[in-house]
């Protein structure tokens, strides 16, 4: 199988190094990579978010499979675009890839499909802006209707704070700004392989989103993720085919849109059931650093299979009984101004960890070869274990050998768990 995965950060590292793995994979190209991806595949330098560009690469190749890392590439139609071209594609169309473009039309496909989720208001103006806020009362959650790299929510008891977030979405071109009802309990993380018609749920995780130790300072991208669940219902990943993703593909394909990609399902266990938090229509960073460490069943074969309506007759992704922990080395300044073009070593002294691997994130080489920073989030250092401590333990070790000054790490990553 000859496979074109779109995408430069730990996501894609993740996919590529699990793609790769697999004998059925006799070609891998990543467009444009990362120096990681490139010990596992080849790097071709391409922009992901033309169609054009996409679509003539996938030809020249010729690929079976494209596999779309990033949201912004789906925004972009490159899915249909590939799809037009008679080629098979993991990642929904512009259409479906509004479930996580738009929040507003998220909320309307969740109302419609009957799924549990959070009281929301849509704000256009500074006037309902400042009633949605007065209305649903502290914690405001103040989320940016369009893609904002996971940065786009603020949750905050502080009304003015909340208010700035929620002008600040709204000065954008066509901006709308989301305020929802807060939700308590904890959050989970379940990716939902479909194609169009099945849903195939992987292995739940719980992400770290804020930047400080304890849920402290801003929301980021996520700091950090573990997977498997010990606390949560043993039946999660039915429950939520059952009461959140299929209904959501059964109203996308009602209107003609199918979902054809990864949903991922963001959720809060709350005191009154299974609420869903938000929607992303791709693999989720940094939770797939964690979830893909423990896949051990085929993942070019799971998605081929999404890609051409064949789900309902692979079977279902199998997992490793030990648990994974990721921990994010993030560059001085995110998730606000980055500082960009430090010296990164000791990544191959955390890979003598016993069951670590480091993934590349915002990576690159400088003039001389050494690895610089080119992004907020540097690295994912992943850890497998017996137990959720011994792989934070192992990660933690790793984490230890990595010099990149100024490098922000959250200690309290799994902790506990």
């Amino acid at each position: 199988m000859k496979i074109l995965l779109l995408g430069s950060g730990a996501r894609e590292h993740a996919l590529a190094r699990a793609l790769a793995a697999d004998p059925v994979a006799a070609e891998l190209v990543v467009a444009p990579g990362n120096p990681g991806t490139a010990r596992v595949a080849t790097n071709l330098h391409i922009d992901p978010v033309s169609p054009t560009e996409v679509v003539e690469l996938a030809e020249q190749m010729g690929a079976d499979l494209v596999v779309v890392g990033p949201e912004a590439p789906l925004v972009a139609g490159v899915a249909d675009a590939v799809r037009q071209a008679g080629i098979p594609c993991f990642g929904p169309g512009a259409e479906a890839a509004r479930l996580e473009g738009s929040k507003a039309f998220a909320k309307e496909v969740m109302a419609a499909a009957s799924v549990p989720t959070a009281e929301a208001a849509v704000c256009a103006t500074e006037a309902e802006l400042a009633a949605a806020l007065d209305r649903f009362g502290a914690p405001h959650v103040v989320k940016d209707d369009g893609l904002a790299a996971g940065k786009g929510v603020v949750v905050t008891d502080d009304r003015a704070v909340a208010l700035a977030h929620g002008l600040a979405c709204l000065g954008k071109e066509g901006g709308r700004v989301v305020v929802e009802d807060y939700l308590d309990g904890p959050e989970v993380s379940l990716f939902c392989v479909c194609d169009g018609a099945t849903v195939r749920p992987l292995a739940p995780a719980q992400d770290f989103k804020r930047l400080g130790e304890g849920d402290t300072g801003p929301n980021t991208g996520g700091m950090g993720a573990y997977t498997p669940l010990t606390w949560a219902p043993s039946d999660i990943g039915e429950q939520v085919v059952a009461e959140v993703a299929q209904p959501v593909v059964d109203e996308m394909a009602r209107r003609g849109t199918a979902f054809i990609g990864l949903l991922y399902c963001g959720l809060a266990l709350t005191s009154r059931g299974l609420r869903v938090v938000e929607f992303n229509v791709r693999f989720g960073d940094p939770e797939t650093q964690a979830v893909l460490a423990r896949l051990t069943s085929s993942l070019p074969e799971l998605l081929l299979a999404a890609a051409t309506g064949r789900l309902a007759e692979v079977p279902a992704p199998q997992w490793s009984e030990q648990a994974a922990v990721d921990v994010v080395v993030a560059a001085p300044g995110y998730p606000g101004e980055v500082s960009a073009g430090g010296i990164i070593t000791g990544v191959e002294e955390a890979e003598k960890v016993e069951g670590v691997h480091v993934l590349h994130a915002g990576t690159g080489r400088d003039e001389v070869g050494r690895l610089v920073a080119t992004g907020g989030r540097v690295l994912s250092v992943v850890a497998l274990g017996d137990t959720v401590a011994q792989a934070r333990g192992r990660a933690y070790e790793a984490v230890g050998h990595i010099r990149l000054e100024g490098a922000q790490v959250r200690p309290d990553i799994a902790l506990g768990r």
